[in-house]
């Protein structure tokens, strides 16, 4: 069933590219804008690059969560999973990684050709790949707790932006810290280790969670 969730959404999101490409063309938007204002000082640029390319990750991964589960509230499939004699924590997982998939892998592939703007190390690039590689999933995990919890709610997105940005604060704070870090010279194992933790811990409670949060939504 994990799979079939997988799946089905990955060919559903085939069937509605433009909303995959809106949201991977505003990372490139946002991140690109930055170098235009700030002007052209490599120095300046090295040191802002990773914060704008974190903040720029993060605004396109919460923009595509009012999508996670509207779609399938709208024509009833939602009601038919909660029916189902899966478990529902299992189901909701298969979601979120079909999610991450979606948005966080083409940011992630992105990166790296976007952080060159800013003149970053060949090192400071294959950092920054790895901690959005560790880091969007976590943004994924913890936006769909959001979602659900504001499905069928108008103005929901504007919810989801105020219940999940004080959880993305950490992300943002350890992996952009990861890049700044190696740009210094300094150890960044440390950054990797807290995001690794931080995916594991989202990784058991955000499925059951968002489940529950599923549940009290569509009562």
């Amino acid at each position: 069933m994990l799979t079939w969730v997988i799946r089905r959404d990955l060919l559903l999101a085939m069937r509605r590219q433009a909303d995959v490409l809106t949201t991977l063309f505003f990372f490139i938007i946002v991140v690109s804008l930055f170098p235009l204002g700030v002007g052209p000082e490599m120095n300046t640029l090295r040191i802002m690059a990773p914060g704008i390319v974190w903040v720029a990750a993060l605004l396109a991964s919460m923009l595509s969560l009012g999508r996670m589960f509207s779609n399938d509230y709208l024509d009833g499939t939602l009601e038919q999973i909660l029916l189902s004699p899966t478990s529902l924590s299992l189901l909701v997982l298969g979601k979120m990684l079909s999610h991450w998939l979606i948005t966080g892998v083409p940011l992630v592939l992105m990166a790296p050709v976007l952080g060159i703007q800013y003149d970053l190390p060949f090192s400071a690039l294959v950092v920054l790949t790895l901690s959005l590689l560790l880091g969007t999933p976590i943004l994924s995990l913890i936006g769909a707790i959001g979602a659900a919890l504001t499905l069928g709610l108008r103005g929901g997105g504007v919810l989801v932006s105020l219940l999940v940005l004080p959880l993305y604060i950490p992300v943002l704070i350890f992996g952009a810290g990861a890049v700044e870090a190696s740009t210094a010279g300094l150890g960044f194992e440390a950054h990797f280790s807290l995001l690794g933790a931080f995916l594991l811990a989202s990784l058991v409670f955000a499925p059951w969670a968002t489940a529950a949060s599923l549940r009290i939504s569509m009562e």
